[in-house]
């Protein structure tokens, strides 16, 4: 991975203080590309603590999942170059241990489940065989031992009949059920974090409502870490605890759940709950936010939402907002008006 800081890193075995399981500090990521220079991830911070959801929210682009990869270390490098930031896990810097650290880590501390499960999977193997392929060359399990915990993965993530069903093909799985199997891949190895990147992308809305409750039981059975990634505020509410809202490469609102639904103190937040379908408006036409993300390789001075936003002011077109603290303790938003937003004085 090329990692480029303009000072020198304190050596492979870093640590730095830090009260949480993992901490992403002012993460920069730029992709080098024939077009120009894209700034894709623009000084991201977050954190997740042992047991926890952090959803992470955003339309397409917004950096969402080039923030997880990094986390993974799995981002191409070229074009893609880590440009500063820290990536703390239990206060190691992943950005500064050696690729056969980043290994040991990937996988077996944080794992990732992917969106497309069908892509994600070898269509030329039982589904018993890529599970337990991990156990055998990570754990170095016989094949019986590896075969008997993939049995026993496919049964926590409730696949049916997974005794009979682990000589199946992906193909012979529904959509859900792949995506079961991509969570118990992920579980193989009992990692801490575990990152879902659009975990429920393609399902039908009876399937999706399973597949998160899944997620969240697991989440609390074994204690771990969980950063769902998604542009769905209608899938996070009942299993996230906390939301991180980006933009343009950026997280331009945090808040808990329940604040962040109650009072948006951010203009895009605002348009992201008011676009969401709802059962008791009827006859209306569903709202939207207007305009398109920016151009990351030509993002607009000051705030990057500013031509699609309808509060705008001039401050906004040319001062890029700080983080402003609203309400309780660890809540901000990156808007001038923030507290005028959450107390519904702007419109």
């Amino acid at each position: 991975m090329t990692h480029a800081t303009a000072e020198p890193a304190a050596g492979p075995d870093a640590t730095a203080a830090t009260p949480h399981l993992l901490d992403v500090r002012d993460l920069h990521v730029e992709f080098h590309t024939a077009e120009g220079l894209s700034k894709v991830i623009n000084g991201v911070s977050y954190h997740l603590d042992p047991g926890e959801t952090l959803a992470v929210l955003g339309e397409s682009g917004s950096g969402k999942s080039v923030t997880a990869q990094a986390i993974m270390g799995i981002l191409d490098t070229p074009p893609a170059v880590i440009r500063s930031g820290q990536i703390l896990y239990q206060g190691r810097d992943l950005l500064t241990i050696s690729e056969e650290a980043r290994r040991q880590v990937r996988g077996k501390e944080i794992a990732m489940i992917f969106q497309d499960a069908l892509s994600a999977l070898n269509p030329v193997f039982p589904v018993g065989w890529q599970i337990a392929e991990t156990l055998r060359v990570r754990e170095g399990l016989s094949r019986a031992d590896a075969r008997r915990r993939a049995v026993e993965l496919m049964e926590l993530v409730k696949i049916p009949a997974a005794r009979e069903r682990i000589s199946d093909y992906p193909h012979q799985f529904s959509g859900g059920m792949r995506q079961r199997v991509m969570i118990a891949m992920s579980l193989a190895m009992k990692p801490r974090v575990l990152i879902a990147d659009e975990p429920t992308t393609a399902l039908d809305v009876t399937v999706q409502a399973q597949i998160m409750d899944l997620l969240a039981d697991l989440r609390r059975e074994l204690n771990m870490g969980m950063i769902l990634i998604t542009h769905d505020l209608g899938v996070v509410a009942d299993v996230a605890d906390r939301i991180a809202v980006m933009y343009a490469g950026r997280i331009i609102e945090h808040a808990d759940v329940r604040s962040l639904y109650k009072s948006p103190a951010h203009p895009y937040t605002k348009g992201l709950l008011e676009s969401i379908p709802r059962m008791d408006v009827r006859g209306r036409k569903l709202a939207t936010i207007k305009g398109l993300p920016p151009n990351l390789m030509d993002i607009p001075a000051g705030c990057p939402f500013h031509p699609r936003c309808p509060y705008a002011q001039q401050v906004c077109r040319e001062v890029v907002p700080p983080e402003i603290p609203v309400g309780a303790p660890g809540r901000y938003s990156a808007c001038h008006f923030a507290k005028e937003v959450h107390d519904g004085r702007l419109g």
